[in-house]
């Protein structure tokens, strides 16, 4: 079994280039694989390892290289056959979530609440739960009652926020998203927009997940994640979905009986959306990634062949 550990702190870093010169061999040093990303405003990182202790001590590390504590970290899964990262990439980015804004420590966002009081949101009827993650993710699971935005891009949000604000109506908002970082950008810009109350889940879906007995949970599926497991369950182990190697939509077992569906090429929800010349490009990508396993190299640029 390999672990898992997701983790953002919204924090002011002088020289993130600097932070990065530090990490790179610290981390790599240990097998760590996985995505950071640093930036004036913070930290936003997945990282992957056999070993959970050696994700315990990257976080030491971090926060002694960053020089500031980690707020809360999520553990889950992966099965010992998924690479979960093919490897280590730290970037510098005028972001660690893209929206436009970068947050500082004087900017207001929603309030943050636990499972206990979230479950106790999603039964108010003068409350509106809002979905912030993109749509392909909550076609996997989300919280009953919640309105999912209809994104294909956090980007995209705030082209929504007019719409989300009278919706309300006056109303508290409740969001959510995968680890909570979504979040802080989203209930920010609803607060600039005149919404009075705003709610976040704190730790986002995978926080809930953690703290929240089964019987008790008001989850409904699995949670996409942007790695090779594609899913985790309730338990927070990697779930069943595969993913289209071609648009990078989840799709299930059903989905793979389609005669849309070629494996690296096409799924039923991108067949009309590529070129018969980008499926042709996409069959030649994964007939090298066969190829370079053959070697027993790996293949870089496998299962990437176009960004969602």
């Amino acid at each position: 079994m390999k672990h898992v550990v997701s983790f953002y702190q919204f924090t002011r870093i002088e020289e993130p280039e600097l932070a990065k010169t530090k990490l790179a061999p610290q981390l790599s040093s240990a097998g760590i694989v996985g995505t950071v990303l640093l930036a004036p405003e913070g930290i936003n990182a997945t990282l992957s390892h056999a070993n959970i202790g050696s994700l315990e001590q990257t976080i030491r590390q971090v926060e002694e290289a960053l020089g500031f504590k980690i707020g809360k970290a999520k553990y889950s899964t992966a099965r010992d056959a998924n690479p979960v990262f093919f490897r280590l990439k730290i970037k510098v980015r005028d972001e660690i979530i893209q929206f436009g804004h970068t947050l500082d420590s004087d900017d207001s966002v929603g309030i943050h609440v636990g499972p206990e009081r979230w479950n106790q949101l999603l039964d108010d009827p003068d409350v509106l739960v809002v979905d912030v993650r993109n749509d392909y993710e909550a076609t996997v699971g989300t919280f009953e009652s919640a309105e999912v935005v209809g994104i294909q891009r956090f980007g995209e949000f705030e082209g929504e926020l007019e719409r989300l604000a009278e919706q309300a109506n006056g109303r508290a908002i409740a969001m959510f998203c995968t680890g909570g970082i979504r979040c802080e950008k989203a209930s920010y810009a609803l607060l600039r927009k005149g919404c009075e109350k705003v709610y976040q889940l704190d730790g986002g879906i995978l926080g809930y997940l953690e703290t929240v007995a089964q019987d008790d949970s008001k989850w409904h599926g699995e949670c996409f994640v942007f790695d090779q497991r594609v899913t985790v369950d309730a338990e927070l182990q990697q779930g069943s979905y595969d993913q289209c190697h071609a648009c990078r939509r989840p799709i299930s077992a059903q989905d793979q009986q389609s005669p849309d569906y070629v494996k690296s090429v096409s799924c039923p929800y991108c067949i009309d959306e590529t070129t018969d010349r980008q499926k042709s490009q996409f069959a030649e990508r994964a007939k090298q990634e066969a190829l370079a396993q053959e070697r027993g190299s790996k293949h870089l640029g496998s299962h990437q062949n176009q960004l969602v």
